[in-house]
C-alpha cells in the first residue's frame, strides 16, 4: 500500500538543549532615593549618604572646629596689624566716586579743599567719612583696580612685541609690588627718624601710594595708541607732575599734621626738614613712575 510523503522528521543532536536565561523584568521611571536637603539646625541622616551616623558627626564636628579655629587665628594675628573693618573701610566705593576721584588724581590743580571730612558715631568719636562720602578719602578700590590693569596691559605690550611668555604676569606683578614696598619703606623710615607721630594707618598711606598707577596706566596706554614718543613723554612728565602735586596735597596732613594732633610743638628746625621730607617723598615718584612704564 503506498504512503504519501511524510514529514521531515526532526533533528536530533548528542548534545542538551540549550535554553536562553530568564529574562529580568525592565524597571522604568523608578524614583532614586535623595536624602534630604541640609537644613541648619536639623541632624542630619548620613546614613541616607551610605556613611555612619556616628562617624559622620564626628567629622563634621572635626571640620566645624578647625574652621572656627582658623578664622579666630587669622583675626588675632591679622587684626592688631590691620583690622578687618579697617580694609572694608576702604573699599566702601561708588562709581561717582571712582570717577570723581580718577579726576582729581589727573588733574589735582584747582581741588580744593584736601581736608578729610569726620563724623560722630554713637559713641561720640570722630571717625573718616568712607570714600564714597568723601572725595579726600583715600580708597584701596581705585589703586587694586589699576594694578591688576597695569599687569595686563604690560603682558600686552609684551604680546604686541613678539615676546609675551607666561613669566610676563609674574614680573609685572612682581615689579609693582617691589616699588609699593620700596615707597612705603621709604616714607615709614621718614616718619620714624623724623619724629612724625600721627593718626594715619598703613592702609592710608598704601592708598596714597597705590595712586601712582594712573598715571602710570595712562601713559602705557599713549605708548600703545601710537601717539609718537613725544605725545609718550609728555604724557608721562604730566602725570609725574599731577603725582608730584597730589601727594603733596595728600601727605601734608601726615608729615605736617595740626598742632591739636600733636602731643608736642614742632620746632621750626623739625618742620624744616618735614619740609624736605615731603618734597622728597613726591619727587621720588619719578624713579618709581619711569621704571612702572618700561615694561
Amino acid at each position: 500500500m503506498a504512503r504519501g510523503p511524510q514529514p521531515p522528521s526532526a533533528y536530533v543532536s548528542g548534545y542538551p538543549p540549550v535554553s536562553s536565561p530568564p529574562r529580568q523584568p525592565t524597571v522604568r521611571n523608578q524614583p532614586v532615593p535623595v536624602p534630604a536637603a541640609v537644613n541648619p539646625g536639623v541632624p542630619v541622616d548620613f546614613a541616607a549618604w551610605g556613611f555612619d551616623n556616628a562617624t559622620a558627626q564626628f567629622g563634621m564636628q572635626l571640620g566645624q572646629n578647625a574652621v572656627t579655629a582658623g578664622q579666630s587665628y587669622v583675626q588675632q594675628k591679622m587684626g592688631g596689624l590691620i583690622p578687618l573693618h579697617a580694609v572694608k573701610h576702604h573699599f566702601k566705593v561708588s562709581n561717582s566716586y571712582v570717577v570723581k576721584k580718577i579726576g582729581l588724581v589727573l588733574f589735582p590743580w584747582r581741588h580744593k579743599p584736601w581736608s578729610r571730612k569726620t563724623y560722630r558715631t554713637e559713641n561720640g568719636q570722630a571717625e573718616w567719612l568712607p570714600p564714597r562720602d568723601d572725595i579726600n578719602s583715600p580708597d584701596l578700590y581705585i589703586p587694586l583696580m589699576a594694578l591688576v590693569t597695569y599687569v595686563l596691559l604690560a603682558a600686552l605690550y609684551s604680546g604686541l612685541d613678539s615676546r609675551f611668555h607666561p613669566e610676563i604676569l609674574g614680573s609685572a606683578a612682581s615689579k609693582a609690588f617691589a616699588v609699593v614696598i620700596l615707597d612705603l619703606a621709604f616714607i615709614y623710615l621718614g616718619c620714624y627718624f623724623l619724629n612724625i607721630q600721627g593718626q594715619s594707618q598703613l592702609l592710608d598711606l598704601l592708598a596714597y601710594d597705590g595712586y601712582k598707577f594712573v598715571g602710570v596706566i595712562a601713559t602705557l596706554v599713549v605708548g600703545l595708541l601710537n601717539f609718537g614718543r613725544t605725545a609718550y613723554f609728555l604724557v608721562f612728565g604730566y602725570c609725574f607732575l599731577a603725582a608730584f602735586l597730589f601727594l603733596l596735597r595728600t601727605l601734608r596732613s601726615v608729615v605736617l599734621p595740626d598742632a591739636s594732633a600733636t602731643a608736642s610743638p614742632v620746632s621750626s628746625s623739625q618742620r624744616s626738614k618735614r619740609i624736605t621730607f615731603l618734597f622728597l617723598i613726591a619727587a621720588s615718584q619719578l624713579l618709581y613712575m619711569g621704571s612702572l612704564v618700561r615694561v
